[in-house]
This record gives C-alpha cells, sequence and structure tokens, in this order.
C-alpha cells in the first residue's frame, strides 16, 4: 500500500527509522528528524547517530535546540573567567549581536556571566560535547516512476559531493517485483537504497487517555524495510578534512533534529479543528482528517481549509483540562513521546529501557 501522500509516507519512514535504525546492522542509537538542511538541500528525513555519552552531556544544556549564535558562544565559552572579546572567535558580524547571545545563553544556564570594570566576562559551566557520530539523509519517494526517479538523481547527487551527511539513502515504497524498480533507475551509486511495505493497518482513534494503546495489525514495524542497496560512506578518511563551515552546518542541522523531531508536524498544522485525529498506523500515530478521510498533507490542514472547525468550547471542559480540548492533549502526546525518544538514549553504562 502506499500511503496518501510523500507527507504520510515521510512520516511512516520516521517512525520507521526511530524505531530500526540502522536497517543494514546492529541497532545504533539515533534521533530522527525530517525537513532539515541548509538553504541550497533540504531533506525529508534526517537521522542522527549519536554517542550516547556525550548525548547525556548535550542533554544538560536543555532540551531546546541551539541555534548557530548560542553554539558560537557555548563551543567557544572559556573554563575560566574572561571577557567575551578575548574568548571568543570573531563572529564576522558585530559584537553587539554576539552580546546578545551570551545573555541568551545566560538565561537559559548554559554560560555564567558576570560584569567586571564595565566589562562583560564569561565562563563555561560545562563543555559542549562533540555528540555526533554520524548525519544520514534519507530522501523519501514512495512511487518511484521514471519523472520521480529523475528528478532524484540531481540531488543524491548533489548530496554524495558534498557530504554533508556521512551516508545517503533513497526511500521507496516495495513494488513486490523481483528486481525492484529502485534498482534500475539511474541513482548514484554511493546512495542506498531501501525498500519498505508499510502494508494496511488499524485505524484507532489515538489520544492523551489510550497513548499506550498497541494497534495489532502493524503498519510500521521493525522489520518493514529491507536494503537493496547499501550506501556508500562519505565521511573522510581524515576527520579534519571537513571545513569549518561544514562542521557548523553539521551541529547546526544537529542541533535542530535535536529540538525538533520528526513529530513536529502539529506546530504548523490544526489539530484543534474537530476533523483533526490520530490514527495508528501499527507503532505509528499519523494524522487523520475525518472529513476528508485520509492523511492531510501539511499544507492542506491549515486554518483555510474549507472543512476546517474549530473544536466545540464545551469539548475543552468534557474530561479535559479546562486550559485546552483534544488539540492541546495531542499536541502533548506527541512532545512527550519524542521527550521518550530522547530518554531512551542512555549512556554506555546506564540501564536498558
Amino acid at each position: 500500500m502506499i500511503p496518501d501522500s510523500e507527507f504520510a509516507y515521510e512520516l511512516l519512514v520516521c517512525r520507521y527509522a526511530e524505531l530500526a535504525w540502522r536497517p543494514d546492522g546492529e541497532p545504533r542509537p539515533a534521533i530522527v528528524s525530517r525537513q532539515l538542511g541548509t538553504k541550497r538541500r533540504r531533506w525529508d528525513t534526517v537521522v542522527i547517530e549519536v554517542d550516547p555519552d556525550a548525548f547525556a552531556t548535550r542533554r544538560a544544556f536543555g532540551d531546546g535546540p541551539l541555534d548557530s549564535d548560542l553554539l558560537h558562544v557555548v563551543r567557544h565559552a572559556p573554563a575560566e573567567w574572561a571577557w567575551y572579546r578575548d574568548a571568543l572567535p570573531d563572529p564576522g558580524y558585530p559584537w553587539r549581536y554576539v552580546r546578545e547571545s551570551i545573555h541568551r545563553a545566560a538565561a537559559r544556564d548554559l554560560v555564567e556571566t558576570r560584569k567586571r570594570r564595565n566589562r562583560i566576562e564569561l565562563r563555561r559551566i560545562r563543555p559542549y560535547p562533540d555528540w555526533i557520530d554520524r548525519i544520514v539523509a534519507i530522501e523519501n519517494k514512495p512511487d518511484l516512476d521514471r519523472s520521480a526517479a529523475n528528478a532524484l538523481v540531481d540531488q543524491l547527487e548533489h548530496d554524495v559531493e558534498t557530504a554533508l551527511a556521512d551516508e545517503v539513502w533513497l526511500a521507496t515504497e516495495s513494488t513486490g517485483d523481483r528486481v525492484e524498480p529502485a534498482l534500475l533507475r539511474s541513482m548514484p551509486v554511493e546512495a542506498g537504497i531501501l525498500t519498505t511495505s508499510f502494508g494496511a493497518g488499524g485505524s484507532e482513534r489515538a489520544d492523551d487517555r489510550r497513548e499506550d494503546t498497541v494497534g495489532v495489525d502493524a503498519d510500521v514495524t521493525a522489520d518493514a524495510a529491507a536494503v537493496d542497496w547499501l550506501p556508500s560512506d562519505l565521511t573522510p578518511a581524515d576527520p579534519n578534512a571537513r571545513d569549518p563551515e561544514t562542521i557548523t552546518q553539521r551541529l547546526e542541522i544537529a542541533e535542530r533534529a535535536y529540538g525538533k523531531g520528526w513529530r513536529s508536524y502539529h506546530d504548523t498544522m490544526r489539530p484543534d479543528c474537530r476533523h483533526f485525529e490520530l490514527r495508528r498506523a501499527g507503532r505509528a500515530l499519523v494524522p487523520h482528517c475525518v472529513a476528508k478521510d485520509r492523511c492531510p498533507t501539511a499544507r492542506e490542514c491549515a486554518g483555510s481549509c474549507p472543512s476546517f472547525t474549530p473544536e466545540p468550547p464545551a469539548w475543552r471542559t468534557n474530561g479535559w483540562p479546562i486550559e485546552g480540548g483534544p488539540g492541546k492533549g495531542i499536541r502533548a502526546l506527541l512532545d512527550r513521546r519524542r521527550e521518550r525518544v530522547r530518554d531512551r538514549i542512555e549512556p554506555a553504562d546506564g540501564d536498558e529501557d
């Protein structure tokens, strides 16, 4: 079964990666996000493989992502008190913006600050860790017809050439043919091919009160994909070969993935609509529009949708917290699941979940 849209397929691939990364070897601790990249290239699915011990140190910096300005401060904050202009590298933009970033960092308890002789001094609370092992980019095309394949070639070749990610994959829905069409297309040989088999599953309504219910007819399971072509390792042999700009870009992508996850679609969709539901697809929860009877795209699910109907005020007092209704319950549920994934990545000497 090919999902209703590429957006729906993207969510299923994200959940599969969360359950079973890596598909070609031993499981690795990782966080999964979607629609991340640079100004020139945005990836559908991003898998950040992490070092568990270093990730635990990163967790101490809080749940929110660190943007480029905050990274500039926390990565270079000194161990001992120092004037910020002596401690931090020249940012290439006015220092007044650096001062603003220092104050933001201090407000989040990322660094300590004090004022001496009318100068702002800072020192780190803890060193920022090298918590990223590898970055994996996945392009999703459930229905890989010839036109879709042709459009992908340039994108995947760009990913291979820039080597911003350590691996590049194409995920597509299996056709059941003896030779999958993806193997017959002119894809870069360095890109891996992952064929998925997301079959028909349950349609059980899921909300905050039933978050632990598990569907028995699984759409998304840990064995719902097969590797048809192994990717090349794009990591430079010399770890210092990447230029500072690339290193910074990788950090920014990883930080956004850490803060955003892949369930953040509720930030741009309208779970406060009475037609919005979460439905089970095996071990995944995906949006469902009752009015359209399918998974809506992120663009469709907006206040401008002709079917948009705000949830009745009575829903917000009938067994739900007085400050919100089912829409807020859905947001809280998805946020908790993102936190649960983070919490499962434990240091090497931690107990297993």
